[in-house]
């Protein structure tokens, strides 16, 4: 079965919600304690393309993954950064979607002349921080017990990458493609 990346659209947010629903009501992964509408979800897609880009993984015409990335901080200094996620669905994992998707997200974020590549992962989860690893990120903070989810106080910790400096100008992605 093939599975082909391509850019999210609004129709596709009822997939991503239920993809993503699970993880808010199932798992510490993210500090969501409600998972978004539909509609909350087409307008992170659609607010997110203004400047990232929001990638989907589909096979035989489903959605089965998808991985976007975010601002940083809300500075035009933090432009040459960016905070990346990713999301595949639960019966879709271990089949190389996230590297299909990791790879064609950290392509885009390097024709934007982004530089850094931060990456917010629950602490401790094995998974997520092997697979940035494989990806050359390195721990760069740790915060404790600055979540609580679950009737527990759960701790933080940012991965980073550092791709090629630049000081190209940041291209938003709307204007990349």
């Amino acid at each position: 079965m093939m599975i082909t990346i391509r850019i999210a659209t609004v129709e596709d947010a009822e997939s991503i919600q239920k993809i993503y629903a699970p993880y808010v009501l199932n798992t510490t992964i993210t500090f969501e304690l409600e998972p978004p509408t539909v509609k909350e979800m087409a307008d992170r897609i659609s607010h997110t393309l203004e400047k990232y880009p929001y990638l989907v993984a589909v096979e035989e015409g489903e959605v089965i993954g998808y991985a976007y990335a975010g601002t940083l901080y809300d500075r035009r200094a933090y432009d040459h950064s960016a905070e990346l996620s990713i999301y595949i669905d639960d019966k879709k994992r271990h089949k190389g979607i996230g590297h299909l998707l990791y790879n064609a997200l950290i392509n885009y974020l390097t024709r934007m002349n982004i530089t850094n590549l931060y990456g917010c992962i629950t602490y401790p989860n094995d998974a997520s921080i092997a697979f940035h690893e494989k990806y050359g990120f390195k721990e760069a903070a740790h915060f404790h017990e600055c979540g609580y989810k679950f009737d527990q106080w759960l701790d933080v910790v940012y991965l980073e990458k550092r791709l090629d400096k630049t000081t190209e100008p940041f291209i938003p992605f709307k204007e990349l493609c």
